[in-house]
């Protein structure tokens, strides 16, 4: 992946914090710390969606138990749909 360039300004405080940081947590360059405090927040912001998804879904309508032969009844149904080879 290429990489571009994103300038940012910082007071000086936030600017030795990330310092200490660097140092402390082994990064090799402020950028480093940036792309990871980034990344991880891709992951918080998708998990928080998948969360919300999941109590929309739980919200949606009546609950059903997902036994295992729920689960096989809709492996043959999707097989079917898709004509792929039916368990």
């Amino acid at each position: 992946m290429a990489a571009t360039s994103l300038n940012v300004s910082l007071p000086q405080d936030l600017r030795e914090y990330i310092e200490v940081l660097i140092k402390e947590q082994g990064y090799s360059t402020a950028s480093e710390y940036l792309r990871e405090l980034i990344r991880n927040d891709q992951r918080r912001r998708a998990i928080e969606k998948l969360e919300a998804l999941a109590l929309e879904g739980l919200a949606s309508g009546k609950l059903i138990e997902a036994t295992p032969e729920y689960w096989r009844k809709k492996h043959r149904d999707f097989a079917r749909r898709y004509k792929l080879n039916a368990r």
